[in-house]
């Protein structure tokens, strides 16, 4: 069923209420997604993306009671990924001359993916495609937020800007438009899918925002590729992005530990206690990497001055799943972050110093050779513990 966003532009997507993961399984979406396709009905009749592949034959169908497929002029590609052209290989069934729309990173892309030269027209930014009734689609490449051939496509008059990826959430919700949803919860999935997905491209968010912004288009909606609509909030959005791509930071301190017999989690507690202790305005946290989303930690992490990590010494490394953890911030690229580390050991302890070398390596500055300890910790060692978390605080501007 198609739903109206403004005049002849109509939501012809599909909510995705029970994805848990997306990715494969790397990024998880608690709250789902949906899979936004934008349908414009000028003299000219567009079809701006599709939706994933499990949801081909169904989307094709729906469409099919709204429309005659024959009917659609255009078809606009704005990112190649599978979740957001999986249909077309069932679409171009039907319709199989329609004109393609996308940049020449998308051609290579939809080839490699689905093996067939359908009629594709490369554009670039600045392009213009006239849809009639004084109204145009006006294409901006988005090289790297986050694939190579992805771009946004504006309406003129309506001021739409179909973003694609940015500006988007894996949130699903009947209310389409982001004014009508659950606030907190809205907010914290565009959070974490900028963290997660977008972070690693801050300095081609930043330079794209500035370009977009010269180009001097009016916008009253963004409509993304996952998510709700913005529309009444949009300048909320746009300023969070402003903020986030400028390696964002709050007041905090995460704290990650893994632990095997709670000494290495004892030290974390202790820790923590001493960082609030050397400065209570400082938001603290702790989590058990083991026993956390990890995507969720990555939202801590991005907002955070510094983290710390702690691990246990196993086979002369630490807990591998925290080096997993660390090689995931590492390809997130965060910036301006210090870090440091800590664990206990029972013969040979050297995750301490393989730890503080992977978060090097990661690109964060390691501002202490961390806190080892032998066994259990003492009551000494917990007030030294304490004694390392407010030294840390010292560090943290």
């Amino acid at each position: 069923m198609k739903r109206h966003i403004k005049n002849n532009v109509y939501w012809v997507g599909k909510i995705d209420w029970e994805l848990r993961k997306f990715h494969g399984d790397e990024l998880s979406t608690q709250r789902g997604s949906t899979y936004n396709s934008y349908l414009i009905e000028e003299e000219k009749t567009v079809l701006i993306d599709t939706v994933w592949s499990p949801f081909a034959k169904e989307f094709v169908e729906n469409l099919k009671t709204e429309i005659d497929l024959n009917k659609i002029d255009y078809i606009v590609v704005n990112h190649g990924e599978v979740d957001h052209s999986g249909a077309l290989v069932e679409l171009m069934k039907y319709i199989p001359n329609t004109p393609i729309y996308c940049t020449a990173n998308a051609v290579k892309s939809l080839k490699g993916q689905y093996h067939h030269d359908w009629n594709f027209h490369v554009v670039k930014t600045g392009d213009k495609l006239p849809i009639g009734n004084g109204k145009d689609l006006i294409f901006i490449e988005m090289a790297m937020i986050h694939w190579p051939d992805s771009m946004a496509t504006y309406l003129t008059e309506d001021n739409i800007l179909f973003s694609n990826d940015a500006f988007g959430q894996h949130f699903a919700s009947e209310r389409l438009f982001a004014d009508l949803t659950d606030q907190c919860a809205l907010q914290y999935e565009a959070l974490k899918y900028y963290a997660n997905i977008i972070v690693p491209f801050n300095p081609i968010v930043k330079r794209k925002l500035q370009e977009i912004e010269k180009l001097n288009l009016p916008m009253d909606i963004i409509a993304p590729s996952h998510g709700v609509i913005w529309r009444k909030d949009i300048n909320t959005i746009l300023e969070n992005y402003t903020k986030w791509c400028d390696d964002y930071q709050e007041h905090q301190v995460t704290i990650i530990y893994d632990t095997m017999w709670n000494g290495t989690k004892l030290l974390a507690e202790k820790i923590a206690e001493g960082l609030s202790k050397a400065d209570p305005t400082l938001e603290v946290k702790i989590f058990n990497r083991a026993r956390s989303d990890e995507n969720d930690l990555i939202v801590e992490v991005f907002k955070s001055k510094m983290v710390i990590i702690g691990s246990p010494t196993v086979g002369n490394n630490m807990i591998h799943g925290m080096s997993g953890f660390i090689d995931l911030m590492r390809s997130l690229k965060f910036k301006r972050k210090i870090a440091a580390s800590f664990g206990c050991y029972g013969w040979s302890g050297e995750a301490v110093k393989i730890m503080n070398e992977s978060l090097a390596a990661a690109g964060f500055t390691v501002v202490n050779e961390g806190l080892r300890n032998l066994w259990n910790p003492t009551v000494e060692v917990e007030e030294k513990a304490i004694e390392f978390g407010k030294e840390l605080a010292t560090m943290i501007k």
